[in-house]
């Protein structure tokens, strides 16, 4: 087993007691909680007259079934059973002294985007949320896990929960990023190289040079989507990127306290001597922008690649996956996704709707419009990205540009609200899963790609090679004859 990793400090340090079924009783720091999983854990513990150990520790916001149209964010909501789940955290939270990021507060958004930015994920806790994607938090040296009902109901009752210790795997990330792609790129890439399985049983140690280069913000994209890849959890260790994003955020101590924290934030990083389980190197360099031509995150290709073969596959399950793949999204093995025509675009989500994602892709809208027939949504991660974005004027080039500027919420990542895909439309999406049914429609159809990405396909109308919208360099972007050539 592994030996000297942040994965083996963390856990030791929040280790409680092993229990009699083999697993470790594991202490939670920070838990994040949101309308559509916390109501039932709430009542089993009304049931038992049992009280909340830790308020302090527990913070909730509303993401998933919240209006983003500012018309419809007034209380009670319009969707009955959405006004429930509401009404329920409003009165769970306050009953029990929990800090709640409410529609009045300000700072209401997307969990995983609420508390990275507020200061109250870091370095070398233990963070837990009734959401998968709370392997977030990783990006900040902490290991975070998405829990069930259950789970959710024991962390509010003892602050801690059973859990098995997982392998570690360090992928090393070599290379340095060309013009027009980012961290959506490296983690689709990732998930490429290992597949949407390799991770099981395992969480993500994420570090090398193009690693090392990100900001705080590309970090968290990158481990968000561990889970994606299989991962229990994925993290980064921490570094002077994250000390400088999380000195002065509202939760986080200020003057001396906060050099002692960074002196014991940088003691639980991996020790140069770490021993892991398994590491891998993925090389960056020179990758082109990827995009999904499928119906799961691993079924992705460079946008220089042709959308492969089921025969390509070795594994009879791949190749059925592939098969089906190819027939929902109404495409042929051999193609280019360059021309792929779009009908929606769709930018936001827990991975990529923060505000640098938002200034990127406001540089490929400058002076463009979107196609005629895109409908095309920028929702915002939380209210303070969409308050930062309006302070830089940001929405303002995407309201020329087409889009429909939005409040804070899930959105069309999950469609729990009226953001959703309607027959078999194609989205092209920030997100991250291009399931079946995911944006809400069981025809339609997704393709994940980058900020940038979404952009450019919402003004061409088709996926597109987002180079060709930068100065430095418009030769390399590629035409889908380009990719044809490679097929042949």
């Amino acid at each position: 087993m592994s030996e000297g990793t942040l994965y083996d400090k963390v856990w030791d340090k929040h280790k409680v007691t092993e229990l009699p079924n083999g697993q470790d009783q594991l202490f939670i720091g920070l838990h994040l909680v949101h309308e559509v999983t916390s109501p039932q854990a709430f009542a089993m513990l009304r049931e038992r007259d049992i009280e909340v150990a830790y308020p302090e520790r527990t913070f909730a916001t509303t993401d998933h079934i919240v209006p983003t149209q500012e018309e419809k964010r007034k209380r009670p909501l319009e969707d009955e059973k959405s006004e429930e789940m509401l009404d329920a955290l409003t009165t769970n939270t306050g009953d029990n002294g929990i800090t709640f990021f409410d529609f009045e507060s300000g700072k209401q958004g997307i969990t995983h985007v609420v508390a990275p930015e507020l200061g109250l994920s870091q370095p070398g806790m233990t963070v837990a949320c009734g959401d998968s994607h709370t392997a977030t938090h990783g990006a900040f040296g902490s290991i975070g896990v998405g829990v069930g009902t259950s789970q959710i109901r024991d962390i509010l009752a003892t602050g801690c929960i059973a859990a098995e210790k997982q392998q570690v795997r360090r992928i090393n990330v070599e290379g340095s990023l060309g013009e027009g792609v980012f961290a959506k790129d490296i983690i689709l890439k990732i998930i490429q190289e290992l597949g949407v399985d390799g991770g099981v049983g395992h969480v993500y140690e994420y570090g090398g040079p193009a690693i090392e280069e990100l900001d705080m913000e590309g970090r968290l994209a990158i481990c968000n989507m561990s889970i994606e890849g299989g991962a229990r959890a994925g993290y980064i260790n921490p570094d002077q990127t994250t000390y400088d994003y999380l000195e002065g955020r509202e939760y986080v101590p200020e003057g001396e306290a906060f050099e002692e924290l960074k002196s014991y934030w940088g003691s639980v990083a991996s020790d140069e001597d770490a021993v892991y389980d398994d590491e891998v190197t993925i090389d960056v360099d020179d990758i082109d922008p990827l995009v999904t031509w499928g119906i799961n995150p691993g079924q992705v290709v460079e946008i220089s690649q042709p959308v492969p073969s089921p025969d390509d596959f070795d594994a009879r399950t791949d190749r059925e996956a592939a098969e089906q793949a190819l027939e929902h999204m109404d495409i042929e093995a051999g193609q280019s996704m360059l021309g792929y025509d779009v009908d929606v675009a769709f930018l936001g989500t827990c991975t990529n709707g923060r505000v640098t994602d938002f200034a990127r892709a406001a540089e490929i809208l400058e002076g463009n419009t979107v196609d005629d027939d895109v409908r095309a949504l920028a929702v915002p991660g939380s209210e303070t990205v969409r308050a930062e974005c309006e302070a830089r004027g940001i929405d303002e080039t995407f309201i020329e540009a087409g889009f429909q500027w939005r409040r804070a919420g899930c959105s069309m990542c999950l469609a729990m609200n009226e953001d959703s895909l309607e027959g078999d439309e194609v989205c092209a999406s920030s997100s991250n899963r291009n399931f079946i049914g995911r944006q809400g429609s069981k025809e339609g159809r997704t393709v994940l790609m980058s900020p940038v990405m979404v952009a450019a396909a919402a003004v061409e109308g088709e996926v597109t090679d987002v180079r060709r919208f930068y100065d430095d360099d418009p030769a390399d972007a590629l035409t889908a004859d380009d990719v044809s050539e490679v097929a042949d």
